[in-house]
């Protein structure tokens, strides 16, 4: 009898799944469409110019060295962090009610942030409420920490838009002092964002239901190509009061996705709660990752404190993001010049990394067995995926097999 013959086999990982599915298939034809990193119009992964500068700069730095970090992470990462998301003028960061820890991106901070809550939530019985559909893994994380995980109504699905109404029933229906997980910018599925009117709506609800707000942040800046505009939402809610948590990564938005780089912030109402919220978050995470990595830490600190860096940075990420518009706009003009049945319109109304193209799982698993193209079983497609030497052939594929469920 083996020690380890209760452990169950865990469910498969749909996205991790796939790109094995997409490395095995050797198809001149083969488009991936399911993995949510950047690309170039070659297909390539691209090295953001400014990071290949900040990277030259720390090699050739004779202080240079491999020791620990403090548990906090690296000041140069935090504080840089911290001003992108809450603005340089934030009263919250002047008035000393905002901690930044470093985490191991944003999967970790999401993580921290969750078992933080676990142990200190108010009321203690408080579910975490995740939009439908939300990302693979943050049901996986929260129920990993020991949370009730619970949704509310997010996409329609026949507009392929914000249910905007489902949305604010619910959560006005969730008991008071809920955990509300809010995507900051470029929803992931979906590239579904609220306006600011409906932001505002959100906002209104959650406060008359003393929620709790915790932001997911991974694409600021890469989103509309404005890191402002993307910090629009966490930024409303602070002003407006609310104490939240802020997952924030640096995979997209710095290219810098194996180096597992990112931050877990928190604002709270004074001052004076900072000194023992930081302290258990120092304790969790020296519990689980001892201190964070450096290496990409260095990288992206560079960036955020040298004004020329910043700047170019900057660039890089419009440069990013008006490729995956230009991208967008040339499927869906694809999709109307073949008379495509259906309202293609959601492509270019959606922003950010993916698209939620409506496209059934029978759909999906035609074009992955018949056309080679890999996407999710829910129709999610990365848009860094298409460029201008695959796009016609997405769209024409995409043609067949709607007409072909006609």
């Amino acid at each position: 009898m083996s020690y380890f013959n209760s452990v169950p086999q865990a469910p498969a990982d749909g996205i991790l799944k796939l790109s094995v599915l997409s490395k095995a298939d050797n198809n001149s034809k083969k488009v991936d469409l399911g993995v949510g990193a950047y690309r170039d119009d070659n297909g390539k992964p691209w090295v953001l110019p400014v990071v290949d500068k900040a990277e030259k700069r720390l090699v050739s730095d004779p202080t240079a060295n491999h020791e620990y970090l403090g548990v906090g992470g690296l000041p140069s990462l935090t504080g840089g962090a911290q001003t992108l998301i809450f603005g340089s003028d934030s009263p919250a960061i002047n008035e000393g009610r905002v901690y930044t820890i470093q985490s191991i991106s944003g999967t970790g901070a999401n993580m921290v942030g969750a078992v933080f809550l676990k142990q200190f939530k108010v009321p203690a019985d408080a579910a975490i409420y995740i939009s439908k559909p939300t990302w693979g893994n943050h049901r996986n994380i929260f129920q990993t920490a020991g949370h009730e995980v619970r949704e509310y109504r997010y996409c329609n699905y026949q507009t392929l838009g914000l249910d905007i109404d489902g949305m604010l029933e619910d959560l006005r229906a969730a008991p008071r002092g809920q955990i509300i997980l809010l995507h900051a910018c470029a929803h992931n599925p979906t590239g579904i964002d609220p306006t600011e009117e409906q932001w505002t709506q959100i906002a209104d609800v959650m406060a008359d239901r003393g929620h709790f707000p915790f932001f997911d942040c991974a694409y600021q800046g890469f989103a509309t190509g404005d890191v402002d505009r993307d910090a629009l939402a966490i930024r409303m809610f602070v002003a407006r009061g609310f104490e939240l948590f802020v997952a924030e990564s640096f995979a997209k938005n710095m290219g810098l996705y194996g180096e597992r780089t990112g931050c877990l912030h928190v604002v709270t109402k004074d001052s004076a709660l900072i000194p023992a919220v930081s302290s258990q978050l120092n304790r969790l995470s020296r519990a689980t990752i001892s201190t964070a990595s450096a290496y990409g830490a260095k990288i992206a600190g560079t960036v955020l404190q040298d004004k020329a860096l910043y700047s170019e940075w900057l660039e890089n990420m419009q440069t990013m993001s008006d490729r995956i518009k230009t991208m967008r706009e040339a499927l869906r003009n694809k999709l109307v010049e073949l008379g495509t049945p259906g309202d293609w319109s959601h492509v270019t109304s959606q922003i950010g990394m993916f698209s939620f193209t409506g496209l059934s799982k029978d759909q999906v698993a035609t074009l992955r067995n018949q056309y080679h193209m890999y996407l999710t079983d829910d129709g999610r497609i990365s848009v860094a995926g298409l460029n201008s030497n695959n796009v016609d052939y997405v769209a024409k594929a995409i043609d067949a097999v709607v007409r072909a469920a006609k």
